[in-house]
């Protein structure tokens, strides 16, 4: 496994509740557990700077991580991850267990291949419109991707992909496609926004109506002195 993934972590005593997180935060360290695989569940500290350089790899959060505790590793995956609502610092981390015989379901990336270069955008005006993110997959953890590539090269304006049309590596799958009741969501679509062009010339034909009705009233007005002028006259 690459070391981009690879984390080192302290035990800590489970139970002492908010104020024992608090001064763990203080001390440098970010609280978490690790559960699952039908083992009991462990407290943990991880150095938040370790940590921090840890997130700005690519897909980190998506990925198989390995954990070493004193003398022994953990394979996990993050299921949850609380950050401060205004600082750069992580507040805990829940780690689920894994077995390499169990197949896990893990939401990674999607990355679109050629957005500039697809037909519908380069010849047709059309920009990408992508509708997920990120696809939840189904797999065994050494056949867990990194992400799923969708290439929109041939794609015109007003073409759509499904979930149905990802080709995916051997052995992953798509829950909501093998689920009771298939649920094939739209991925990605080219379209035309004309949104702006139809603003502009709302705008125009507005200020053209304005001026005109302005216009009107100014020639009321003059008439209307002109005919007090001749019977005052008068």
């Amino acid at each position: 496994m690459s070391n981009d993934f690879d984390l080192i972590a302290e035990l800590r005593e489970q139970g002492k509740g908010t104020s024992s997180s608090r001064r763990l935060r203080r001390s440098g360290f970010v609280p978490g557990i690790i559960y699952g695989a039908g083992q009991e569940t462990i407290s943990l500290a991880i150095d938040h700077n370790q940590l921090l350089r840890k997130l700005n790899v690519d897909n980190f959060l998506s990925s198989i991580i390995s954990i070493q505790i004193n003398d022994k590793k953990e394979d996990v995956l993050i299921k949850d991850i609380q950050v401060h609502p205004s600082k750069q610092q992580v507040m805990h981390l829940d780690f689920l267990r894994i077995k390499s015989d169990e197949v896990i379901r893990v939401k990674v990336p999607v990355i679109f291949l050629n957005e500039e270069s697809a037909i519908g955008v380069k010849l047709e005006g059309g920009t990408v419109t992508p509708l997920m993110n990120e696809i939840e997959v189904s797999c065994l953890p050494k056949n867990l991707p990194e992400n799923l590539e969708i290439d929109v090269i041939d794609m015109k304006v007003d073409d759509m992909l499904y979930l149905e049309d990802i080709e995916l590596p051997d052995g992953v799958e798509i829950p909501l496609l093998t689920q009771e009741e298939p649920n094939n969501e739209l991925v990605v679509a080219i379209r035309v926004l004309r949104i702006a062009e139809e603003e502009v010339v709302e705008e125009v034909e507005l200020e053209d109506g304005e001026e005109g009705v302005e216009d009107e009233d100014s020639d009321g007005d003059q008439e209307t002195t002109e005919e007090e002028s001749e019977s005052n006259s008068d």
